[in-house]
């Protein structure tokens, strides 16, 4: 047998109307088009599915066996229709995203938050275990954003600017260096540099300052929490490179300052990586508008002396 949905929606539709004339109306079609449905249906069954002679037609024993796969099937049909429907509109889909940036977790969750009660129907997840992998990730589509402040040319990914930020050096008020307007890579020769527990070519501070400098910290003690991180550094047990606007949101103590690297600073710049075909997605915009707007919300905050 070859059975297609209209055939269940054909079905379904004469029992609950009780007959051929209603059945066609609530299906648009003519009274006899539906009868030649109904009998070639019967014809490729073998079987008849109707009893015509009854008022209302009756389903035979054949008949409701039918019914009782339309009533399975066509639910699950109007569902699966609904959820493209969504897809297409842009109301539903899914946003795995996984950071290069280990403090963005910081920045990260606000914008989730705000970005969930817009689009309750997108699947949001963050998946860290891909942090070091993270482009690759993407072109498997095993994630569909990575937040990364090293573009590549990847084909089919795009990389929208997402902000600026500043790496600053941060060190106890009390520490000889906090008295220097500004911080160069030889100043850490003999210092304890407090960092996020990543590979170093993904650490500011080392990528844009050390390596080049061929310079090379007394000691790397690393941390995984921010605010440890901050209290670490005011108890004058190392000094630390943060972006400037962890300082600003986690706001440990006033025992610590901050100051520029290098005599003009450094700048840096924050993307969110996506697939090409996804950019235009609305939800894949709004994400990027509210971590925009996050970020200004961020860098208002007056920074420690």
């Amino acid at each position: 047998m070859h059975i297609e949905f209209r055939h269940l929606r054909t079905v379904k539709a004469i029992h609950e109307a009780g007959g051929l004339a209603r059945a066609a109306d609530l299906l648009h079609i003519t009274q006899s088009a539906l009868s030649h449905q109904v009998k070639a249906l019967e014809e490729q069954a073998g079987v008849e599915l109707f009893i015509r002679r009854s008022k209302p037609m009756k389903l035979t024993p054949a008949g409701i066996r039918l019914l009782r796969l339309a009533e399975r099937i066509l639910p699950e049909i109007a569902a699966l229709e609904e959820d493209f429907k969504s897809l297409r509109s842009g109301r539903s889909g899914r946003l795995h995203i996984a950071i290069e940036c280990h403090a963005c977790y910081e920045w990260l969750f606000p914008v989730l938050e705000q970005f969930r009660k817009a689009w309750p129907e997108i699947d949001v997840d963050i998946r860290p275990g891909l942090s070091f992998d993270a482009l690759p990730a993407l072109g498997r589509e095993e994630v569909d954003l990575v937040v990364s402040s090293d573009p590549e040319q990847i084909q089919d990914v795009e990389f929208t600017p997402l902000f600026d930020y500043e790496p600053v050096f941060v060190a106890a008020a009390s520490h000889p260096l906090a008295q220097r307007p500004y911080i160069e890579a030889q100043d850490f020769a003999g210092e304890t540099l407090i960092t996020y527990p990543v590979e170093r070519t993904r650490l500011d501070i080392f990528s844009q300052l050390l390596i080049p400098a061929k310079v090379e910290p007394r000691s790397v003690r690393q941390v995984e929490l921010t605010a440890m991180i901050l209290m670490l550094v005011a108890s004058n047990r190392g000094v630390s490179v943060l972006p400037d606007w962890v300082v600003r949101q986690v706001k440990y103590s006033s025992d610590y300052v901050t100051r520029p690297l290098t005599r003009g600073g450094l700048t840096r710049r924050l993307y969110a990586a996506t697939r090409s075909e996804d950019v235009q997605k609305p939800f894949m915009s709004h994400f990027i508008r509210l971590a925009r707007s996050e970020a200004v919300k961020l860098q208002r905050v007056p920074a420690p002396a």
